[in-house]
């Protein structure tokens, strides 16, 4: 980890990302990239606490010996619980995916996976009208809630979350109310067949695997389809919908959407124009620009 002036001083500013396990993670990659191109003072690390211990481990960061943290799987639930006070968003999700450490001590909550999601399709999928199209999310952990709280806050006529465990669907359907409702196994197809977007929130994927085995082909030519794993880039999921005729939208490209206003709380700066996060990121992963 470096600044443009090559150093880290003991006046550091230091945030960094939470999860189990985070070894996959690119987050670090992203905002140190910016660090470096903004010269600032900082450092940006990956922490994996075990997954017992996510609690003790927050609560002993109180008073900013680091300035936040990003939050990934499976931590999001339980960070909103750590924290004092929160969005709306990150309320209305019940999870959390950036908590921000007070100097008085307390904890502030947001949830920027709905925005970097929504961000993400209106770069790859441009001319995507939400309004009209109703949403299939596939999963029902933190990045689920955060995705079904932002698509209902920002017009989906439904939002339907399908899950192998239909309680907790259920429990994100009540909690967010609305549009957002909860749906079995049996009715994917039906469900299919109406959707304008189709997300892969679980980690069904990661790695190479064959994800969600749902029928995309079932779904509108003009459906949009996106994956929020991200390794591989081109996931199997992704190359489905391709195969199909469906336009996609990757977890990358989410991920760097959500990391912009991440950045922005912890070094109080917007991330410098002209870094090719993108390229860095792709290059870490192996995968060739896209």
């Amino acid at each position: 980890m470096s600044v443009a002036s090559g150093k880290v001083t003991g006046a550091a500013v230091v945030a960094g990302v939470c999860g189990q396990p985070i070894r996959h993670s690119m987050s670090p990659v992203i905002h140190n990239a910016w660090i470096a191109a903004a010269g600032l003072n900082a450092a940006y690390v990956p922490f994996a606490p075990a997954e017992d211990r996510f609690e003790t481990f927050v609560d002993g960061l109180r008073g900013g010996a680091i300035r936040g943290l990003n939050v990934t799987i499976p931590f999001k639930e339980q960070a909103l619980a750590c924290a004092d006070r929160c969005s709306d968003l990150a309320r209305l999700a019940g999870a959390a995916n950036l908590l921000v450490f007070e100097a008085d001590g307390a904890i502030t909550a947001d949830n920027t996976d709905g925005p970097g999601l929504l961000d993400a399709i209106a770069v790859q999928a441009p001319g995507f009208d939400l309004s009209a199209s109703p949403v299939v999310i596939l999963g029902a952990g933190g990045a689920a809630r955060g995705a079904a709280a932002a698509l209902a806050l920002a017009g989906a006529p439904r939002v339907s979350i399908v899950n192998r465990t239909f309680a907790r669907a259920q429990t994100i359907a009540t909690s967010i109310g609305g549009v957002v409702e909860a749906a079995s196994d049996d009715q994917l197809d039906a469900l299919l067949g109406e959707a304008g977007l189709v997300i892969n929130a679980t980690s069904l994927g990661l790695g190479g695997g064959p994800g969600p085995a749902a029928r995309l082909e079932l779904t509108p030519p003009t459906a949009v389809v996106v994956d929020m794993v991200y390794k591989p880039l081109r996931t199997q999921f992704l190359r489905r919908a391709e195969a199909t005729g469906r336009r996609t939208v990757d977890g990358l490209e989410m991920l760097l959407r959500q990391a912009v206003p991440s950045f922005e709380a912890f070094f109080g700066v917007a991330p410098p124009a002209g870094v090719d996060v993108r390229a860095l990121a792709l290059a870490q992963l192996g995968e060739a620009a896209s």
